[in-house]
This record gives C-alpha cells, sequence and structure tokens, in this order.
C-alpha cells in the first residue's frame, strides 16, 4: 500500500540538498567553532557563513543577531524569559493571543505563576486578532507583545506589521514566532518592526534540533541558557554545525522565486483537495481564514458529523498521513485550543475537524487521492451512523 504524508505543518522531510549539505559535514568538518586551531577556524567560517545566509534571509541588519538555537521551542522561551528578566523593572505586564504555540502559552503559564499579569488576545472566525483589541490591551506597564506570525492549526496570518507600527512608540518588545512562516512567506524584520522573531529548521525541509532567534540589535538581552561563550555569550553550549549548514541550506533552497513558486504550488494542492470534496458531496467547512488568505500549505477543514479520531484512523488506515491539530499536543485527548478560541468550547467543529498540510514532496495527484480517501471516509461513516438510527 502507497503512504501519503500530508501533515508538514507537524514536521517536513528532510530535503535531498540539505541531507548532501550536512553529510559533507559530518564527514569532513568535525572542529569545534570555538577553537582556534586551524580545524575550530574551518568550523567557524561555516558557522559565520550560515548565519550570513539567514540574516539576509529575513533582512537582518547585522549578522550578530542571528543567535543559533535548538529549535523553535527555545527560541520563543529565550524572546519571552530574556525580555521578563531584562525590563522587569518597567512592568509585569505581557500581552499575546489565544492561539499561540504551546511553547508560548506554556512559558506565559510559567510566568503567571511568577507574578507577571497575561492578557490573551482573544482572535475571530478567522483566527486572527484585532489591532483594536490589542491598542485598548497596551499598557504603561506592558513590556511584551507576543505574536505569532502564521498559526500552526488553521494558518490565520496575524497583522504583524501593522502591530509593529502600533508598538513603534511603545516600550513593549515584540516577538514573533514564525516558525510556520519562514518557509513559505517573505519576512523582512525591518518592514515587520519586530525585536525578536522565532524560527525552526524542520518545517521547512531542513533538519530537526536546530533553528535560531533574530534579536534586533539594542535591545536589552539576558541568556537563557548559560555556559561557554558561544553565539557572542547569549547562548552556550557547542554549535550544532552540522544541523546549522543544513538549516542554511534549506533556507537557500527556498529564497527568492523558489520561495513564490512552492507558495503556488501549495495553494494549487489545497484547492485540489477541495474541488474533490466539493466534487464528492462532502460536507464540509474550511475553519479559519479563506484559502487565499491563510498560510498557503494549512489548511483545516470541518468534517461535519465526522469525529476527528475516528476520521484520522481510517486515513491512516487507507495510508494518509493528515493530523486533528498541532503534534505538539498529540495524544492528548484535549481539544484543540485553537478551535476553541475560534468557535467555542460547545461548537462541533472541535470534535469534528483534520489539518491537512502541505510539502513540496506533494503533487496533484497525490493531494486528488487524498480528497478522494477523505470523501470515502465522510460518505461510508455518516452512511453507517444513518443506518444505525
Amino acid at each position: 500500500m502507497a503512504h501519503y504524508y500530508f501533515d508538514n505543518a507537524a514536521t517536513t522531510p528532510v530535503s535531498p540538498s540539505v541531507v548532501t549539505a550536512m553529510t559533507e559535514i559530518l564527514q569532513n568538518e568535525f572542529g569545534n567553532a570555538s577553537s582556534t586551531h586551524y580545524f575550530g577556524r574551518q568550523a567557524h567560517h561555516l558557522l559565520d557563513q550560515s548565519r550570513q545566509i539567514l540574516a539576509e534571509s529575513i533582512h537582518a541588519a547585522a549578522t550578530d543577531e542571528i543567535i543559533f538555537t535548538s529549535g523553535g521551542t527555545e527560541s520563543d522561551n529565550t524572546a519571552i524569559l530574556s525580555t521578563v528578566r531584562a525590563y522587569s523593572d518597567r512592568g509585569h505586564h505581557i500581552i499575546t493571543t489565544a492561539i499561540e504555540h504551546p511553547a508560548v502559552l506554556q512559558t506565559m503559564a510559567y510566568l503567571e505563576k511568577h507574578g507577571y499579569e497575561v492578557t490573551y488576545l482573544p482572535v475571530d472566525a478567522q483566527g486572527l486578532i484585532s489591532l483594536a483589541d490589542l491598542k485598548a490591551a497596551l499598557r504603561p506597564d506592558t513590556i511584551l507583545v507576543s505574536v505569532m506570525m502564521a498559526n500552526n492549526e488553521v494558518g490565520s496570518i496575524e497583522p504583524i506589521a501593522e502591530i509593529g507600527r502600533l508598538l513603534a512608540d511603545h516600550q513593549a518588545i515584540f516577538h514573533t514566532d514564525a516558525v510556520q512562516a519562514y518557509g513559505v512567506l517573505d519576512i523582512d524584520v525591518q518592514r515587520l518592526g519586530v525585536d525578536f522573531l522565532s524560527i525552526s529548521g524542520h518545517k521547512l525541509h531542513g533538519p530537526k534540533g536546530v533553528g535560531f532567534l533574530y534579536a534586533r540589535n539594542g535591545v536589552k538581552f539576558v541568556p537563557f541558557m548559560r555556559g561557554g561563550e558561544q553565539e557572542h555569550k547569549r547562548r552556550a553550549g557547542t554549535e550544532n554545525l552540522p544541523g546549522i549548514v543544513g538549516l542554511a541550506q534549506a533556507a537557500q533552497d527556498l529564497a527568492g522565486r523558489e520561495k513564490a513558486n512552492k507558495r503556488q504550488q501549495l495553494l494549487a494542492l489545497k484547492q485540489e483537495v477541495i474541488q474533490v470534496l466539493t466534487a464528492q458531496g462532502v460536507d464540509f467547512a474550511i475553519n479559519g481564514p479563506d484559502v487565499d488568505l491563510a498560510a498557503p500549505h494549512v489548511l483545516n477543514i470541518w468534517l461535519k458529523g465526522v469525529p476527528t479520531e475516528l476520521a484520522l484512523m481510517n486515513l491512516d488506515l487507507r495510508g494518509f498521513a493528515v493530523s486533528g491539530g498541532s503534534a505538539c499536543t498529540a495524544g492528548s485527548l484535549e481539544p484543540s485550543h485553537v478551535l476553541i478560541a475560534l468557535f467555542g468550547e460547545q461548537a462541533p467543529q472541535i470534535r469534528e475537524s483534520l489539518r491537512l498540510s502541505f510539502g513540496s514532496e506533494n503533487d496533484l495527484a497525490s493531494a486528488h487521492e487524498l480528497g478522494l480517501a477523505i470523501s470515502a471516509v465522510a460518505h461510508d461513516y455518516l452512511q453507517k451512523n444513518a443506518q444505525t438510527i
């Protein structure tokens, strides 16, 4: 039986070019970038080269604004915890949204237990915050605003540049989790006006266990990891050189026109699934923004009357890997906090939705087959359920 992977928002397969780049490092460049001898200098050169590539990919003003981390979770934690430690003398109020990744929400919950007040902005049915709500929530003692760029479950794209302009004359530090945006959206940190931005390599066909945090020069920074003096004394620990080179290669693969081409490819895949479901008479609705307004790789659908767990199991048996929400809460019986924020705790969407997420390895033929498989699962369940009533 053939198997098809449509869970790219959880993780992506590593691209051949990234494997080649990492293999070269693993075989030939074993030096520690902190060493001063030839082998260390070679490693340090590759580290600097990768940092340059990644800085340019987000239009950072300087290469030293890139801090290598173990991934999105560490980058999110570092940005948030660094800010509250550095600016606690200015206040203890933080603003975020109700649909953030657990790496942000769990950190906020931790801070609430330690004397910080957190405002969670609501979202509308499209998964978008209101700038008016944000403006109303801002206070003189607000020290941090953390709003994700693209949501990992429904694909909503928040108005980051507008938020940046709103905060331009406020003391609050501005952080955005761009983990789901980096491989598919154009990012210019100067235009966006962010102070911190989080990235993870495995969402764009790079390796797991590596990412980076953009930290704008001039923003106070308190290290999250302590030990050696790596990363300009901001993140201790010997750098993961093979992973960093792999991340830089993945970023290069998606630079310029290639990223625009990928967006068109991903949009076409989503449209193909929707067309098949419509043609097959499936009763469904799109959760969150319209297809062309969402992150191009994420499609969340309400499969009306079909329990999520049953749909997931039957699609897996047919060879199709999709999800019911964030992979970081997989195995939990808790409903999606994102869908609750959009529709309320009692809405049927909470128990009857699927997240389909697409990547470079998917094609129109497999997307067509996915649409047919979802249609078959839905029709089979509803027909059997009707017969038992």
